[in-house]
């Protein structure tokens, strides 16, 4: 995973897979940025190609504590199947979920 600060946002770039396998250290990443203060964060799904139910509940659990901070999550750049099991899951309606990396910083600048 790569992490960069554009202003205030923090983007993260996802790995391929969201899975059993990674989401452990995907959540482990993304609480540390919580820890450091992070508080506008991206998700971009740019070289991602699978997210598994694991995957699926690691943004969950990053969302409820950024919504304790006052903080938000834009998701960007899902490849088609990865925004159908959003879509199905229903997690769809829990996100912003944009297209590209730039929009999402706006949305959140």
């Amino acid at each position: 995973m790569e992490v960069e600060t554009v202003g205030e946002v923090t983007v993260v770039t996802l790995p391929a897979r969201v899975d059993t396998t990674s989401a452990g250290a995907v959540e482990a990443e993304f609480r540390a940025l919580l820890a450091d203060g992070a508080r506008r964060l991206v998700a971009d799904f740019a070289g991602n190609d699978y997210v598994s139910s694991a995957g699926l509940r690691v943004f969950l659990s990053v969302l409820k504590a950024l919504e304790k901070v006052g903080g938000r999550m834009v998701l960007c750049a899902m490849p088609p199947f990865v925004l159908d099991v959003f879509t199905i899951s229903g997690f769809s309606g829990l996100f912003t979920i944009v297209d590209g990396r730039d929009e999402a910083v706006a949305a959140l600048a």
